[in-house]
């Protein structure tokens, strides 16, 4: 054979084997990446060629599928009280990635998680009829605390503390899923929803972790009875009125410079929510004992999921000892969400035992029958001891009954609660944060609640701005919902 024929022979021999090697590997190594890859229109088509599956609150769907017109994505996602569970349910949208349950269950709600299919898809191929979510929220509670919140910007989150299902999540202002859902008309909502300064798409309650104040000073005071350092809350502590500082020439002074702050118990001391007591309180524990307590609570768990990843409640390393005094006020580098506020108050409230906190119930196929149970999985773990929690429940009744709670009382309940002011902003400039957690009881049923509030903004002047002013109305109003019959 001509030496030239035989090359070029061998060379296109090589071309066709590159292309079947590379083929190949398109086929079964990149193949997967490439279905998945959201740029992907025919993963659009198939995932809204059909209704999506529903999300489901107290036995009624919240979502719904409606057809489209004049395009090659049949069905798209609908809301019913959109704004009223944005903070739940997120969005799926034919544009853009889904969120908050929509994203997590994604796979159930369009059909192809491989726990649905029957041994009849499994021959045919066809993608299994989709399953549902059913949620923990009471209706009740989630629509008592949006309408307390009202205009203002915040969030408030209520648990059952003897079986950690949520009630209630709510983020204000809050958003209409459905202008995000259709691709044709979700990039200029998703334009507007993101230029608003208010931010409505941030999820406030499970997703913005903020200084909590003095809610903080329930883990301090819960450090002190488990360590020892007090005996109880009646115990008269050593604490200066004002604290000096330690290693500075400032002093820790309170918000009401008449209370009886000097010396005072922990009852007191929360009663009148005196920043001396608890700041001297840190520093005497020590931020490494403060700091496994908090972390018993559930601060700087960084996978807490309810089952959406809740963000990251901080408490501190190497901080010096000033530092750890206002960590013990709440303030310093301290975070908290309202989700991880309400878990304090429910652990308190369930004998020093925090159930692990989720807003799904169950997961189900399209017949019902569960693929996930929540409720039965839910794990309990005690986080101080029961004296610690019985003394902690007193003094928080003191605080509605005698302090800065008063407006939280409600009628023929047990309420107990800390009111907290957090200041942010440079030199504490700007508007502070009012918050409010609590737990409640009721005289009549017997049925529990741990709600957390925070209003991060309002319209109140800056002088009114107060946990028992703005945030304790709306927790009230919520554990009024939860508890009724």
């Amino acid at each position: 054979m001509n030496r030239t024929i035989r090359r070029a022979s061998v060379f296109t021999l090589l071309l066709v084997l590159a292309l079947l090697v590379r083929a190949t590997w398109v086929q079964f190594y990149e193949g997967r990446a490439l279905a998945d890859d959201s740029d992907n229109r025919r993963n659009a088509i198939e995932t809204y060629a059909e209704p999506l599956g529903n999300i489901v609150v107290a036995g009624e769907h919240i979502t719904g599928s409606a057809r489209t017109k004049g395009s090659d994505l049949a069905y798209k996602r609908t809301y019913t009280d959109g704004p009223l569970y944005a903070a739940v349910t997120g969005y799926a949208s034919q544009a853009y990635a889904p969120t908050q349950l929509e994203g997590i269950y994604a796979d159930v709600l369009n059909g192809t998680d491989p726990r649905l299919k029957t041994v009849t898809d499994t021959v045919t191929g066809k993608r299994a009829a989709p399953g549902n979510v059913v949620t923990t929220v009471d209706p009740a509670v989630q629509k008592a605390a949006y309408k307390a919140l009202g205009d203002k910007k915040g969030a408030a989150v209520a648990i059952d503390p003897e079986t950690g299902r949520i009630l209630a999540a709510v983020s204000t202002p809050s958003y209409d899923p459905t202008s995000l859902t259709d691709a044709g008309t979700a990039g200029e909502a998703w334009t507007r929803l993101n230029e608003d300064p208010d931010k409505p798409l941030t999820n406030r309650a499970l997703r913005q972790p903020l200084p909590p104040g003095s809610t903080f000073k329930l883990v301090v005071a819960a450090a002190a009875l488990e360590d020892g350092l007090y005996g109880s809350v009646d115990e008269r502590t050593d604490s200066p009125d004002p604290y000096p500082l330690p290693g500075t020439s400032k002093d820790l002074g309170n918000e009401n410079p008449s209370a009886p702050c000097e010396n005072a118990s922990i009852r007191v001391a929360l009663q009148y929510s005196c920043n001396n007591v608890f700041g001297k309180m840190a520093v005497d524990l020590g931020q490494d004992k403060v700091r496994e307590t908090a972390e018993k609570f559930g601060f700087n768990d960084e996978e807490q999921d309810v089952p959406v990843r809740a963000y990251t409640s901080v408490y501190p390393s190497d901080m010096d000892r000033a530092q750890t005094a206002l960590s013990g006020i709440g303030q310093f580098d301290v975070t908290a969400t309202p989700l991880q506020i309400a878990m304090v108050s429910a652990a308190i409230a369930n004998d020093g035992e925090l159930v692990s906190p989720h807003m799904v119930s169950q997961v189900t196929d399209s017949g019902g029958d569960v693929l996930e149970d929540h409720d039965e999985d839910a794990s309990t773990r005690r986080i101080v001891s029961s004296s610690t929690a019985e003394q902690l429940r007193s003094a928080m009744r003191t605080v509605v009954e005698e302090g800065t709670g008063t407006n939280a009382q409600l009628s023929g309940a047990t309420v107990g609660g800390k009111t907290g002011t957090a200041q942010h902003g440079e030199n504490n400039s700007k508007t502070p944060y009012a918050w409010f957690t609590s737990y409640a009881e009721s005289g009549s049923n017997g049925k529990k609640v741990a709600v957390a509030v925070l209003v991060e903004q309002s319209d109140a002047q800056r002088s009114e701005v107060s946990g028992n002013g703005l945030a304790a109305p709306i927790a009230r109003e919520t554990m009024r919902a939860a508890l009724q019959d």
